[in-house]
């Protein structure tokens, strides 16, 4: 049976990030992706105009449509909005067996906050209990847990804080630091084992989309069977080929290259 993604986001009416970019990666790795959108942006490659987030009831129906029809073998959460739908997509995905990779998109790439105050508090309390992993930049990493990892021993301080909440794995993407390398890191919550990835940082505003498009990659190893470590250095990898290959539309954070052949 082909392998099977539940995607639970925001759409992107640029194509860049949100469900398009998720459905792209998730064909780009030969997995079949199902969408529960929980929210409709008006944006392009300039930034986001404007956004309406999806009755809950509209959010919960679509989940529990794709779970108790065709099932999945891996679940992704992107976008949620507020704090109701938050609690709306918990409630649908608890007590699933299958994993989740949980990226807290708080902010798209031209500084639009898409995600409000008390829904940070809601995916703290009630979505990062369900994720096998959570995928947030610095600053989310921040909002989630007061403080964002620079060094290895804070990446193990702080995937202990992500344990104490749930969450069992954490990979803290480096984009946001400084410096020629960016690094990200997959932290165990419990044993402290680090995975370090490390890539040279690319001069391009061509990366909208590049934290969905992780996590959809992770999310589609995932689905495949893959081991978590497996599915993130794969994913990595996918990632910096795409940026180096954008094709560079838009005038401003243009799209990356999702039809690049994973490794």
């Amino acid at each position: 049976m082909i392998p099977r993604l539940l995607i639970v986001a925001g759409s992107d009416s640029g194509g860049g990030a949100g469900i398009q970019a998720d459905i792209k990666t998730a064909c780009a790795f030969g997995v079949y992706a199902m969408t529960a959108i929980t929210a409709v942006t008006v944006q392009n490659t300039l930034g986001v105009n404007g956004w309406q987030s999806i009755d809950t009831d509209v959010v919960k129906g679509q989940i529990d449509a794709c779970l108790s029809d065709i099932g999945t073998d891996a679940l992704k959460t992107g976008m949620l909005g507020d704090a109701a739908v938050v609690t709306a997509v918990a409630d649908a995905l608890r007590g699933q067996s299958a994993p989740l990779v949980l990226d807290p998109v708080m902010v798209a790439k031209g500084g639009a906050k898409l995600l409000t105050d008390e829904a940070v508090t809601a995916i703290r309390t009630q979505l990062l209990p369900l994720a096998m992993v959570v995928t947030p930049n610095l600053p989310e990493c921040e909002a989630l847990i007061g403080f964002a990892p620079t060094t290895d021993g804070q990446a193990r301080d702080a995937a202990k804080k992500f344990r104490a909440l749930g969450a069992r794995h954490v990979l803290f993407k480096g984009g946001h630091a400084s410096g020629a390398i960016v690094r990200d890191i997959l932290a165990d919550g419990e044993t402290g084992e680090l995975l370090v990835l490390e890539a040279p940082r690319l001069e391009t505003c061509h990366t909208h989309g590049t934290g969905c498009t992780l996590a959809s990659a992770i999310a589609s190893g995932l689905a495949q069977k893959r081991s978590l470590a497996d599915a993130v250095r794969r994913a990595h990898a996918y990632v910096q080929y795409a940026i180096r290959t954008a094709p560079g539309l838009g005038s401003g954070h243009g799209p990356l290259n999702h039809f690049v052949k994973p490794s």
